[in-house]
């Protein structure tokens, strides 16, 4: 794809004489009313916020084609650095138990365990960036704390997963992240980011943000779903329809992100499948995983990001620009 294409250089953009002249900012929201939409569309054409992020996703897309969790990969020092950090996330879960409140949903210890991040987000970005990147801190950083749910709403969806890929982008953007750490990045980072956020869902209840119930896909996950979908190409024996079956889902979850996801939905969910997970119910019965993962890539464009109430809360900065790029 053209947008497969694009992305040689998102890996390339970083040498030291490039980012030494390079001038970060903190970014802010740009799209708010829904003709701002136009300008993020717009940006799906050369080296800009939509192409890049896209890009990022579907190389990633490609890249674990038909690979388990469990198969053998590089583990770089930054993604060393990247599950430190996400650890240090786990341990402040423990440190900041719910507290006792009347309401069931929400719990106002999470505005604590987030203000703690809000604080030293930066410094832990810093330490996953190599020394002659330290200035990309500041604006990484707000990716990180996007991702992670709303401290006033206390809730979580896909917009904040979205805020974390971003994340990740920026990081091969500025060379700390390379194209040898492509497997890592899904099954090792993101991996590891999805047991954090699950772990902040259960602990402080965290509402689904812009849930369509049982219409949408999940509530709170989407492209675990795309590449977990893309491990599962060419499988010699499990189809699309095996992944409702409980005994499949408990035999095969630690290799697949997508059983992981389902694993994860019928623990949290009761009642028939069909019932409270309605389009999952309806995928099962696409006969092949290729069409699977194409129709999901589809569905993540039309559903999250080319919805206003998604995307008016993503951040453009210089990594990730709204600004169209130079011809």
């Amino acid at each position: 794809t053209k947008e497969g294409q694009l992305i040689d250089h998102l890996w390339e953009d970083a040498t030291p004489e490039v980012t030494a002249n390079f001038t970060f900012m903190v970014p802010k929201k740009e799209i708010s009313m829904v003709p701002d939409m136009g300008k993020w569309k717009r940006s799906q054409v050369g080296f800009s916020a939509y192409a890049d992020y896209m890009g990022f996703i579907l190389t990633l897309n490609e890249a674990l084609k038909g690979k388990k969790l469990t198969c053998e990969y590089k583990v770089s020092e930054t993604v060393e650095k990247l599950l430190d950090l996400l650890g240090t996330l786990d341990r402040w879960i423990n440190e900041t138990p719910p507290v006792d409140q009347p309401s069931r949903f929400g719990n106002k210890a999470y505005r604590t365990w987030y203000a703690k991040l809000d604080q030293e987000a930066e410094a832990l970005v810093a330490a996953v960036l190599p020394a002659d990147r330290q200035a990309a801190a500041p604006e990484i950083a707000v990716y990180l704390k996007e991702s992670v749910g709303n401290s006033t709403r206390i809730d979580y969806g896909t917009g904040h997963e979205a805020a974390f890929a971003a994340f990740l982008c920026c990081l091969c953007k500025v060379g700390a992240l390379r194209v040898d750490d492509q497997l890592a990045i899904v099954f090792k980072v993101f991996n590891r980011y999805l047991h954090v956020m699950r772990k902040l869902q259960r602990t402080y209840r965290m509402e689904p943000a812009g849930s369509q119930g049982v219409w949408g896909l999940d509530d709170f996950q989407f492209l675990p779903f795309i590449w977990g979908s893309s491990q599962f190409i060419d499988h010699p024996t499990l189809e699309p329809r095996h992944f409702i079956d409980e005994r499949v889902v408990n035999e095969h979850h630690q290799d697949y992100m997508f059983l992981e996801c389902i694993k994860f939905i019928n623990e949290m969910k009761t009642g028939p499948f069909a019932e409270h997970s309605n389009q999952l119910w309806n995928i099962s019965a696409v006969p092949t995983w290729s069409k699977v993962n194409q129709g999901l890539i589809r569905m993540y464009k039309a559903e999250c990001l080319e919805k206003f109430p998604v995307i008016q809360h993503f951040k453009f900065g210089s990594l990730l620009s709204i600004q169209p790029a130079k011809p």
